[in-house]
């Protein structure tokens, strides 16, 4: 277990498989919170597959406020073009409501900067709905910027699919 982060009440520490049904109920309370619910469909197994195998696609940090689970973070890293440098993607941050304004999030997310300069990333980034101002706010606060500039595209696996098959058409 490695430890990233500890003091008298907090610990912050890499996840681990057998933390897969811990990092599910984390994604259920963060779904259920953005209303989102519907949309989990998620298992341990596809935790442990995708997470801590040998081709693993996102990591995993969780934090522990007197030894209690508070908030995890999933993230993975990517590629800038442009910089010719990898990027860290921040998928998921939450904190449990009952440890919030006790720094934990702000703990997590310089952590995850610090597990970005570490490895030479030329971006840190994240996605926020807009209607979680309080998150927006956090952010800012931190010195984050929203990219004004961009919008979001995304296939789900019905346009996958179709999109794929009209290759072989």
């Amino acid at each position: 277990m490695k430890i990233l982060y500890a003091d008298s009440e907090l610990i912050i520490r890499q996840a681990n498989q057998e933390d897969a049904e811990l990092i599910l109920d984390f994604i259920k309370s963060l779904a259920e919170y953005e209303k989102l619910s519907d949309e989990v469909s998620a298992t341990p197994e596809l935790i442990r597959k995708t997470m801590f195998t040998d081709k693993k696609y996102a990591e995993c940090i969780i934090a522990f406020y007197n030894q209690i689970p508070a908030a995890f973070a999933v993230y993975y890293f990517n590629y800038s073009t442009f910089k010719a440098k990898p990027g860290l993607y921040l998928e998921d941050l939450f904190v449990q409501p009952e440890f919030r304004n006790r720094g934990i999030g702000k703990k997590m997310l310089s952590l995850l900067a610090k597990i970005a300069f570490d490895n030479d990333c030329a971006r840190f980034e994240w996605s926020v709905l807009d209607w979680n101002v309080l998150a927006i706010e956090f952010y800012e606060s931190l010195g984050a910027f929203p990219l004004s500039d961009w919008t979001t595209f995304r296939m789900s696996v019905n346009e996958i699919e179709t999109l794929a098959k009209k290759l072989l058409d």
